[in-house]
């Protein structure tokens, strides 16, 4: 796709991005890798590149399948499905080291959604709320020069439950100070979807603008 239709195709999809996020908002919610972050390639090529370095030969789709989920579950999913037997801490910690030394600098923007970001940033609150590990979501956001807009970091470890389940959402919106009926999420994912449901909040599905 050439540069002029690129920039096109993001026009389009950001003024589709803002009528679905038209209304009474108080706090817009981001999740990171995929939403806000062009890189599940990169997170793909880590995990493939992990469970061959012990012998395990994975079809990377699986990664679109747990989606949101957190790198330890995701672990647990592969588990099954292969009958391997990785041990899903220290399968994630190899993981986001290979990520964050070798990709991560890498990272590109969803330019309709940064977009969408920074045109609203001070004008509603912003959080982003991710499965990902605080160090990882953080110097994302950094590389996509978006930090200094997030209020709210809510990541891996911050609750008990993640996404499918509400926590991390309903934490969000509390460190926010807005209920959660005026909060509006941005997820890529099935289980960022069903943890907003459960939050009582409202969702647009970027993938599908």
């Amino acid at each position: 796709m050439t540069t002029d239709n690129t920039t096109i195709q993001n026009k389009r999809l950001y003024e589709e991005l803002l009528k679905r996020s038209a209304g009474d908002f108080q706090a817009f919610l981001y999740d990171c890798d995929g939403t806000l972050a062009d890189n599940m390639q990169a997170h793909k090529d880590t995990y493939v590149q992990v469970a061959a370095a012990a012998g395990v030969v994975i079809d990377p789709a699986i990664i679109d399948e747990f989606a949101g989920l957190p790198i330890p579950a995701v672990v647990v999913e592969i588990n099954k499905r292969y009958g391997s037997s990785f041990d899903p801490l220290a399968f994630e910690k190899a993981k986001s080291e290979l990520f964050y030394h070798e990709f991560i600098a890498e990272t590109k923007p969803v330019q309709f959604v940064v977009d969408h970001l920074v045109a609203h940033a001070g004008r509603v609150k912003i959080g982003v709320v991710s499965g990902g590990a605080e160090r990882m979501i953080r110097k994302t956001l950094e590389v996509l020069q978006i930090g200094h807009l997030v209020e709210v970091l809510v990541c891996a470890g911050d609750t008990a439950k993640g996404k499918p389940f509400p926590d991390p959402f309903l934490l969000a919106a509390e460190k926010l100070g807005v209920a959660p009926a005026h909060c509006l999420v941005f997820e890529d994912g099935e289980p960022g979807v069903q943890a907003a449901e459960a939050a009582g909040m409202r969702w647009v599905r970027v993938d599908q603008v």
